[in-house]
């Protein structure tokens, strides 16, 4: 399996202007093959192919005095640029065809040099060079420091230099890794995802949010009250850009690590890891939406997935409109929604739940169910007929249990 491994980069202050020419170069040639495919497509003219763009925005830019300064940066990044076109523009075709799944995708818009996130990628042909004394030598920029962190596992296939909000730089190498299995283990868990407790687990722990955003907020504050007080274009609204894109940078950064440190624990100690499917773009347009995105579910659950995928263990998501927070994880039987401030409720059966502990018992129960194992063993608890004034909304449409149990 291929992963990407981030090293933090010092480029002296030529490599740097280096660097900001090839962002250029690469920015420019995007937009050019871009304007030439919107012309066309407005024209009425066939869709211009990639070998024709290549040739048009970068070996015969090269020769005309307007573009003349391409010459000065790697031809692999140029062509790497308008491979990035490429692939936007095949995710928005496949996108508008059906055969990409998941949320629409827009057509491909013109970059900024004022965009935050700046970046380029070098790939073997460019041949980039991790030196033995421990520099990354990339063609036509020199030889740049790296905080190795780790050690690469295998020779990488390509490397990304990006230049984030912050100033800071950094090199993502991609490398092709083999699965590393960890010892089987016995255990098996659920995860419930919240706000208040970041995670629930079926086992009964919790872990609570730490809600780094929250916990940075008045400096955040503060920082945006100076730099709303700067006069655009100055040089000291530059600086106070900076800085707030670095305290932003540091909450990510420190919201990632903790992600990670959380996610290799569960890894490592459950065989099976089963978290219900949230849909993260609707709660964030409600009013908890900023204490949605600071808990950051959507990059934990991928953090889970590559880590089940490298290690050996299985993952999978539970459907999201699967009752798990209604159903009674002793007996099965659907009590019915209720508002968020229950927190615990007792059902007809005598059993008392908490209610975020009984949804990741059931979470679990049906991410057994959905991953149903060889022998035919019970995995789920047994099917039990609801009253009718409990079962369903719509008198005229009302179901049992027994009957959702058996529904595909």
């Amino acid at each position: 399996m291929q992963l990407r491994y981030s090293y933090r980069v010092y480029p002296t202050c030529a490599q740097q202007e280096a660097l900001a020419r090839a962002f250029g170069c690469a920015r420019v040639v995007f937009n050019d093959g871009l304007r030439i495919r919107r012309q066309a497509h407005e024209g009425r003219l066939p869709y211009v192919s990639d070998a024709d763009l290549s040739k048009w925005v970068i070996t015969e830019a090269k020769k005309t005095a307007a573009r003349s300064w391409l010459c000065e940066v790697s031809a692999v990044v140029l062509q790497q640029a308008l491979a990035d076109l490429n692939t936007a523009y095949r995710n928005f075709f496949a996108s508008l065809s059906g055969k990409r799944k998941g949320r629409k995708v827009a057509p491909p818009r013109f970059r900024s040099r004022k965009d935050n996130r700046q970046a380029i990628r070098f790939t073997a042909n460019a041949r980039f060079k991790v030196l033995d004394n421990g520099r990354l030598r990339l063609p036509k920029i020199g030889d740049v420091a790296v905080r190795w962190s780790r050690s690469l596992p295998s020779e990488p296939s390509s490397v990304t230099v990006i230049k984030d909000a912050a100033g800071r730089y950094f090199a993502s190498f991609v490398v092709n890794t083999t699965e590393e299995p960890l010892p089987t283990v016995d255990a098996e868990v659920g995860i419930d995802l919240g706000l208040t407790d970041f995670a629930v687990l079926s086992d009964g722990t919790k872990v609570a949010a730490p809600k780094f955003l929250r916990q940075a907020a008045r400096k955040l504050r503060r920082l945006q009250q100076d730099l709303s007080r700067k006069q655009r274009g100055s040089a000291n609204r530059s600086k106070a850009v900076v800085k707030v894109a670095r305290a932003h940078a540091r909450v990510a950064d420190t919201r990632r690590d903790w992600h990670h440190k959380l996610s290799t624990r569960i890894i490592r100690d459950n065989q099976a890891v089963y978290v219900e499917d949230l849909c993260v773009t609707g709660l964030g347009r409600t009013r908890v939406a900023k204490s949605v995105y600071d808990a950051g579910w959507a990059s934990f659950t991928a953090m889970l997935k590559y880590k089940a995928a490298r290690h050996g263990r299985t993952f999978a998501k539970v459907n999201r409109f699967a009752p798990t927070s209604q159903t009674c994880s002793t007996c099965g039987r659907i009590d019915g929604p209720k508002p968020l401030s229950v927190r615990s409720w007792t059902c007809p059966c005598g059993a008392v739940h908490d209610r975020d502990v009984n949804a990741a018992i059931n979470v679990l129960a049906q991410g057994r169910w959905d991953n149903s194992n060889a022998c035919g063993a019970q995995i789920r608890p047994a099917s039990v007929p609801a009253p009718r004034r409990e079962a369903g909304i719509d008198p005229a449409r009302r179901v049992s249990h027994a009957a959702w149990e058996s529904s595909p």
